[in-house]
C-alpha cells in the first residue's frame, strides 16, 4: 500500500485539490483493506496521520514531544522551518488551514469505520484463563481459536510497561510458538500441560484462550485485537486484585 509521508500535507506546492487528490487515493486504499475486515497496519496508520494533523494545528512543538519515534529531526526541522514561513504568509496559512480542515473530515469517517469494526471484532471474543492462575500474569502463553475451527495457534506473550510524560503504558511483546489441530483430544488444558512439559523457560506460565466464531483475517485484524483485548483483561484483573 502506498503510504503517506509524515509531511505530506506541506510537502512541494501547497495546493488544495493536488493534496485533496493525494488524500483521497491514500484513504481509497485504506477502505479497501477495511472492506476486507483488515485493520492492521492501515487503522494505526491513519490514526497516526489525523493526530499528526491536530498537532500540527495546534502546536509544533507539542507535535514534537508527541511522536519523537515517527518523526525523524530531520522532519522536524523541516516542519519547524515550514511552520514558521508559513506564519508569515497569511494566503498559504489559508489554504494549509483548507487542506487540514478536509483532511481531518476525511480521515475521521476513515477512522470510525475503522473503529467500528474493532468494537464489533471486540465484542466477539472471549477471553478465559486456562486452570489456576500463575501469581505473575504479566508473562506466559496464549491461544487463539478462530471461526474456521481447524486449529489452535499459541503464542507466548509479555507484557512491558513504559512511562511517557508521567502516564503509564502497557505493551504486549509477541512470539508464535506452534499450532495444534482442532479435536476432543487437543483441549486448552491438554495443550498447557504440553507446554509446561516441553517449554520449560517458564515453569509457571499464566495461560489464557481467546476464542471467536468470526473467520476475519488472523495477522491483519485478529490477532492484533485479540493481543489489545488481552492487555486489558490482565490490566482489569490486575487492577481487581489490587
Amino acid at each position: 500500500m502506498k503510504q503517506l509521508s509524515e509531511t505530506w500535507f506541506a510537502d512541494g506546492y501547497i495546493d488544495f485539490e493536488l493534496k485533496k487528490y493525494t488524500l483521497l487515493a491514500y484513504l481509497q486504499q485504506v477502505n479497501s483493506y477495511f472492506g476486507e475486515n483488515k485493520l492492521y497496519p492501515q487503522l494505526a496508520d491513519v490514526i497516526f496521520h489525523y493526530n499528526n494533523l491536530l498537532q500540527f494545528r495546534t502546536n509544533k512543538e507539542y507535535l514534537k514531544q508527541q511522536f519523537p519515534r515517527r518523526l525523524s529531526q530531520l522532519d522536524m526541522e523541516r516542519l519547524t522551518l515550514l511552520y514558521e514561513s508559513m506564519m508569515a504568509d497569511d494566503e498559504v496559512m489559508q489554504e494549509l488551514e483548507g487542506i487540514l480542515q478536509y483532511a481531518l473530515a476525511q480521515m475521521k469517517c476513515t477512522i470510525e469505520e475503522g473503529t467500528g469494526i474493532y468494537e464489533f471484532v471486540e465484542t466477539r471474543l472471549e477471553i478465559n484463563p486456562v486452570g489456576l492462575m500463575a501469581l505473575d500474569n504479566t508473562e506466559g502463553y496464549f491461544m487463539l481459536r478462530d471461526g474456521y475451527y481447524r486449529e489452535t495457534r499459541v503464542y507466548q506473550y509479555r507484557i512491558m510497561f513504559f512511562e511517557k510524560e508521567s502516564s503509564r503504558y502497557r505493551s504486549m511483546r509477541t512470539e508464535y510458538v506452534s499450532s495444534w489441530q482442532r479435536s476432543v483430544a487437543h483441549s486448552v488444558n491438554y495443550i498447557k500441560t504440553e507446554l509446561l512439559r516441553n517449554r520449560t523457560q517458564l515453569p509457571n506460565p499464566a495461560v489464557y484462550s481467546i476464542e471467536t466464531d468470526l473467520t476475519f483475517p488472523l495477522e491483519e485484524t485478529l490477532l492484533p485485537i485479540a493481543r489489545r483485548s488481552l492487555v486489558r483483561y490482565i490490566t482489569h484483573q490486575q487492577g481487581s486484585a489490587a
